[in-house]
């Protein structure tokens, strides 16, 4: 049994993420940004604790102890969401990428898993996503820009933890069964691919247990 500590586990991706550690028997710290909208998890028997994903002293103290950390956060948990939020921190996946590494190299927990956007993967023509505005809004362009510029720091920071970032396609599947198996790729996804909430939450847990991929980023599909 591990101990994950998953940041944004009150979203989509986070609860699916929680449920499959838990299912497996890991000792999970769901971190939110406002616990009393957690308390489903915590019913779970996970504890649930307040955290700023951005700040590094916070992190380090919250990933103590733990084997592993997840990261499946946002600034806003809906497109629609996102819309409402105004003027978005351009800077806020960079900074939670730095807290995230820093914190964790301090704390000496040695392996990260991200959830990342679909709209930094290329498509078959070898064109970014977020630069078709056939498949991505415009409106929702500073919110994949911020993403990709947080992938680039993972890419190019020096660092002692072992992150992974898995990149589902954009037709994530909120009730989607488990079929417990998915497929893995690099940098490019097709229009038709699609993946479940809940074979997300899969890969990520199989990567903690059995990490194969290091480093990098890879695509993720049914």
């Amino acid at each position: 049994m591990s101990s994950i500590a998953i940041f944004g586990a009150g979203g989509r991706a986070g609860r699916a993420i929680t449920g499959e550690a838990r299912e497996r028997g890991h000792r999970v710290t769901a971190v939110v940004r406002d616990p009393r909208r957690a308390g489903d998890l915590a019913a779970d028997g996970i504890s649930v604790v307040q955290g700023d994903v951005t700040d590094p002293h916070s992190t380090s103290a919250i990933v103590r102890d733990h084997h592993a950390v997840v990261s499946a956060v946002s600034p806003a948990s809906s497109p629609e969401a996102l819309a409402a939020l105004g003027r978005l921190d351009d800077q806020f996946f960079v900074d939670a990428a730095d807290a995230l590494l820093h914190g964790m190299a301090k704390a000496g927990v040695p392996r990260l898993v991200l959830v990342g956007l679909f709209a930094n993967l290329e498509d078959e023509h070898g064109r970014l996503i977020l630069d078709d505005p056939a498949s991505f809004p415009e409106h929702l362009r500073p919110f994949a820009l911020s993403h990709t510029a947080g992938l680039d720091r993972l890419r190019t920071v020096d660092t002692s933890v072992d992150w992974l970032m898995l990149t589902p396609p954009a037709m994530l599947e909120a009730a989607g069964p488990r079929r417990g198996h998915y497929r893995l790729g690099g940098d490019t996804v097709s229009a038709s691919a699609s993946l479940s909430y809940a074979d997300l939450a899969v890969a990520v847990i199989d990567e903690i247990e059995n990490p194969r991929h290091h480093r990098t980023r890879v695509s993720i599909f049914d």
